[in-house]
């Protein structure tokens, strides 16, 4: 298969799943929203500009798993291991990506794709062990990413650990990138639903 079919077989089967993770998620998208609202009264959803294929902005809203106003004061930074800003709610659904749910109205509008490299957000830095502030775009990859479409889960999401620095990160995106086909993508979204079943998405360890 060449690669224009296979990215055309990728696109149809995002909007299929897409269409049918939003149908049938539906009652547990209720459940998650009555949660968070019973926790602290907060909102429901946490919108966020992310960098899309091309480097074209998109609109992305997940389940919000941290406090309300997080980000005042450090911007948009990667939230970390066991990171204090996280709700108890929040923490179950970072271990298990149910907050990620929303974001399937973003792959079903062709912004996102199921598989692929994880949207970044615009002016989204990395804190180094010196404690240096480095913006991502200056991270070597990172604007061979931005040649397909970011991804739900992907190679990085399932196999790195959860504190890798973006730059060791962005070395499973290119592989990705060059070795990406239909069936590379089902083996990963199995292996997401893997670890969503054993909630493992937050841990230090292996993931699978």
């Amino acid at each position: 298969m060449g690669r224009s079919e296979g990215d055309g077989l990728k696109f149809l089967f995002d909007i299929l799943l897409s269409a049918a993770g939003l149908i049938l998620s539906s009652p547990l998208g209720l459940l998650i929203a009555l949660a968070i609202k019973w926790e602290d009264g907060g909102p429901l959803f946490y919108a966020q500009e992310r960098v899309g294929k091309e480097g074209r902005f998109f609109r992305a809203y997940k389940f919000r798993s941290m406090v309300p106003n997080a980000e005042e004061g450090t911007g948009p930074l990667q939230a970390a291991y066991e990171d204090p800003r996280t709700t108890r709610i929040g923490r179950l659904l970072r271990a298990t990506a149910m907050d990620e749910l929303p974001q399937l109205w973003s792959i079903l509008k062709g912004d996102m794709s199921f598989v692929g490299p994880r949207a970044l957000r615009p002016q989204e830095i990395e804190v180094n062990t010196d404690g240096e502030a480095i913006p991502l775009e200056s991270i070597p990859g990172y604007q061979e990413r931005l040649k397909v479409r970011p991804g739900l889960t992907g190679i990085a999401q399932v196999y790195a650990p959860r504190n890798l620095p973006r730059c060791h990160k962005f070395r499973y995106d290119l592989l990705y990138i060059k070795r990406r086909s239909f069936w590379l993508d089902l083996k990963l979204i199995l292996a997401s639903f893997w670890i969503t079943a054993r909630g493992r998405w937050e841990s230090e360890e292996d993931k699978i």
